[in-house]
């Protein structure tokens, strides 16, 4: 399992130019599920997610995770994020899950980082087409990898 972080004022998503989801100060969470994922991927992933110090303490340094702001977060299924650029100029996406195997994680991590966060936690819709904004804060943006906890 792979996302993309990042740390915003302010983030929304649109789907068929109607506003799905809106969040303030908090995180946007690009989501890519890969066919070996499992719970233990999420569970790793959403602890590290809130645990991350990448939030501004009072004197302007790092210090505060997403449990301390009380922040908010949107998570977006981001099935790129497994694209393969190895062979030629068309990325391959056969890394990333089907449907019938993503669906249901995602809705696990959606259901995981919930319960741990303090904040709303706000979605996309999986496989739509979405328009997302977002005011990256910093720029803070981080990857991780569940296969790789680097």
């Amino acid at each position: 399992m792979r996302v993309t972080l990042q740390r915003v004022t302010e983030a929304s998503v649109v789907i068929n130019d109607i506003l799905r989801a809106d969040i303030q100060h908090g995180l946007v969470v690009f989501l890519g599920i890969t066919n070996e994922d499992s719970t233990e991927d999420i569970e790793w992933l959403c602890r590290k997610i809130c645990a991350l110090r990448i939030f501004n303490d009072a004197s302007g340094k790092m210090n505060n995770s997403l449990l301390d702001v009380k922040g908010e977060v949107l998570v977006i299924s981001q099935f790129t994020l497994y694209a393969s650029t190895k062979n030629g100029n068309r990325p391959s996406y056969i890394k990333a899950a089907k449907a019938d195997i993503a669906i249901p994680l995602y809705n696990s991590f959606i259901d995981s980082i919930g319960a741990l966060v303090s904040g709303a936690v706000k979605t996309g819709e999986f496989g739509a087409d979405m328009k997302i904004s977002l005011i990256n804060d910093g720029p803070v943006t981080i990857h991780l990898d569940s296969k790789v906890k680097e």
